[in-house]
């Protein structure tokens, strides 16, 4: 194997560029692989826990952003109604129910094919719109699982923005 080739292998990994964007935030990660790296973040409401991992068989780097709301069997249903109307609304990415687990997580891939590296831009979208709509939804998911409001009512709730300035 030549130099060069040895040098594009290493240059290769769509995670190293994750790693390079949360040291220059400062954020808390830990590489479990080479494949796989966590990042923490604190939100305005919770903190997340963002994992990204690169999936070779497919090209694509994974995203899932978990945030610590355990769904209970008794909201799981309307939860998952909450999920559908959430979705509906949310053009990069999606949300999902992890059942074993109780956990609502946002889950994005960015396909990279035939080699294709992901910019730091790319990378700063990704973590921008996970936690954007994290922060955004994360209330109404309190709503339903914590107040027993319904999906409707939550997402109206947290829909509600204000105009002007009091």
């Amino acid at each position: 194997m030549s130099l060069i080739e040895i040098e594009a292998e290493v240059s290769n990994n769509p995670v190293d560029v994750i790693e390079h964007v949360a040291a220059l935030e400062d954020w808390t990660f830990e590489r479990s692989g080479d494949h796989e790296i966590t990042i923490s973040t604190a939100g305005q409401w919770c903190d997340y826990h963002l994992s990204f991992s690169w999936m070779e068989e497919v090209e694509a780097l994974h995203l899932a952003c978990a945030f610590d709301l355990k769904v209970t069997d008794p909201r799981r249903t309307e939860v998952m109604r909450l999920l559908a109307l959430v979705n509906e609304q949310t053009w990069l990415g999606h949300f999902d129910l992890w059942t074993q687990e109780g956990l609502v997580m946002y889950r994005y891939a960015l396909l990279l094919p035939g080699g294709a590296e992901p910019s730091v831009k790319q990378v700063e979208g990704m973590l921008e719109s996970a936690i954007e709509a994290c922060e955004r939804y994360y209330q109404a998911f309190q709503f339903v699982v914590w107040a027993g409001k319904t999906a409707q009512e939550s997402l109206e709730m947290v829909m509600f923005e204000t105009v002007g300035e009091a």
